[in-house]
């Protein structure tokens, strides 16, 4: 992202400081400033200052910008707000929206969440992991993840006939294969390529001499 950088003049430093946070809509604690020039004056008469303030590099705020940016020139209505911990950055998208940006079983949120992971890392030797979700989808996903995965494991268990499910992202299938991992009877394979690979569930050889 280019750096954004402004320069203002006040009566004070401080009135120079906060006209230039108003006018970047920024806090103090996201930018960083120079005072360039402060004039005292004569019992505080023609006292001036000029600073120049720079809005910090941050990838959560690269975050937001690219995404309300894109949001904008494709006249969604929908706020992206980012924060960031140690370990990655968490966009959450609200909005009129969202049900178009969550797509056809996520796969627009995956997008964006691609697109908005490759800016945020670009030209960064440590990667940033970047996490986009609107109206909890990730969570009720999940959620119906597991009980798919507990259901079709049922099934598999009783019929003996390993089940094919359709292709998924790399996220979805690491849900499925860990909700399952400890089941005794029942395992989880992965095949073909992306974007076509999908997780196979199959009983277990042992499950089967058992019987």
């Amino acid at each position: 992202m280019s750096e954004v950088s402004i320069e203002v003049e006040g009566r004070s430093v401080d009135e120079a400081i906060q006209k230039g946070l108003a006018e970047l809509k920024l806090t103090l604690d996201q930018v960083s400033i120079d005072i360039l020039k402060e004039t005292k004056g004569i019992f505080g008469i023609g006292r001036s200052a000029t600073v120049r303030i720079t809005k910090k590099d941050s990838p959560a705020r690269d975050a937001e910008s690219f995404l309300n940016g894109l949001f904008e020139r494709m006249d969604i209505t929908a706020t992206a707000s980012a924060e960031e911990t140690e370990e990655n950055i968490s966009v959450n998208i609200t909005g009129d929206s969202t049900g178009v940006l969550i797509g056809r079983r996520g796969e627009t949120l995956d997008a964006l969440q691609y697109l908005t992971s490759l800016v945020i890392n670009k030209g960064k030797e440590e990667y940033t992991r970047v996490f986009v979700d609107t109206e909890n989808y990730r969570k009720k996903r999940e959620e119906t993840l597991v009980r798919l995965a507990t259901r079709i494991a049922a099934k598999v268990e009783k019929t003996g006939k390993r089940v094919v499910l359709e292709p998924m992202n790399p996220y979805e299938r690491r849900v499925l294969h860990a909700t399952l991992q400890k089941n005794p009877r029942v395992e989880t394979i992965s095949e073909g390529e992306e974007p076509y690979r999908r997780v196979i569930i199959k009983r277990k050889k042992h499950a089967d001499s058992a019987k």
